[in-house]
């Protein structure tokens, strides 16, 4: 699936991701609005879609002025999926986040990364997850909760998962890769907090608050 684009799952098209703008937001948008979120596509065929879910119900317009405004209509029978469909990164991450709170050996850190947190995902992408464990623990035992946790991301999004792995001292170790330059620039944590992963990949000198 593409998170970027929730309501592709079910219905690939312009009227998926025009229902999407609509579900994860409060305000009302114009045509032209509408036409700087979804730039890729042309203001006549947004309006047509508009019209066309106006006309469901599912849409609701009011006119101002000269032009109209468009929000999704919260009391029609279908926001609520459509809501849900809108959101499921969301959910995703909290799944996610419930998962590793049940870990009997829980990560130091963990977070979602790469095209799922960028918002660039297609149906081939993988979910990027970074887990940093303790050095201390037993690897038999991680590994089978990283296993576990990778199929059941796969499973809930038809994507495969990539576990990055560190534990804590490969990671001071390590702060200058770019894939975890990357992860603290856009990463999405899901266990520990993002200050815990700043002060890993500081230098040493800073870490111990020589500057």
């Amino acid at each position: 699936m593409e998170l970027n684009r929730p309501l592709a799952t079910i219905t690939p098209t312009l009227d998926g991701d025009v229902l999407a703008v609509l579900a994860q937001n409060e305000a009302s948008f114009t045509t032209g609005q509408l036409h700087r979120v979804l730039h890729s596509y042309s203001v006549e065929g947004i309006r047509k879609v508009l019209m066309r879910l106006t006309r469901q119900g599912v849409v609701h317009a009011e006119r101002i002025g000269n032009a109209y405004s468009y929000r999704l209509n919260d009391e029609h029978l279908a926001a609520r999926p459509i809501k849900e469909l809108a959101h499921i990164r969301s959910t995703l991450l909290q799944r996610i986040e419930k998962r590793l709170d049940n870990w009997a050996i829980p990560p130091k850190y963990a977070a979602v990364f790469g095209s799922a947190a960028r918002g660039e995902m297609t149906e081939a992408s993988d979910v990027d997850l970074l887990l940093v464990r303790t050095d201390d623990i037993p690897i038999d035992a991680w590994e089978d909760q990283v296993t576990d946790l990778a199929a059941d991301v796969s499973r809930w999004t038809g994507n495969d998962t990539r576990p990055l792995e560190y534990t804590v001292s490969e990671l001071s170790a390590a702060r200058d890769e770019p894939v975890l330059r990357a992860i603290l620039a856009e990463g999405l944590t899901v266990a520990g907090t993002r200050g815990w992963l700043v002060r890993q990949l500081r230098e040493p000198k800073e870490r111990d608050g020589a500057y």
